[in-house]
């Protein structure tokens, strides 16, 4: 999944799934969030979970408040350009 897509499933978490309110936030229509929610799930259920003990880390440190999404982003874009 690329920023965006997480930045899409952030913004759909914290509205608690509503597309009406998603389509308000983007400012587009309803069918337009419907397809794109559709394609983030199907990126989602082909992509394999990671299996990277310093990647989980990080997402349970922001989780748990310790680490702000955006250094959390930082460290783990950092770290997957190190594993190239």
């Amino acid at each position: 999944m690329t920023e965006e897509d997480l930045e899409f499933a952030r913004r759909f978490i914290i509205n608690s799934g509503s597309l009406k309110e998603m389509a308000k936030y983007y400012n587009v229509s309803y069918p337009t969030i419907r397809l794109r929610l559709d394609k983030l799930i199907q990126k989602a259920s082909n992509d394999p979970p990671e299996n990277n003990t310093f990647i989980s880390l990080v997402k349970q440190l922001t989780l748990d408040g310790e680490v702000t999404y955006e250094a959390a982003k930082k460290l783990i874009n950092s770290h997957r350009k190190e594993q190239k």
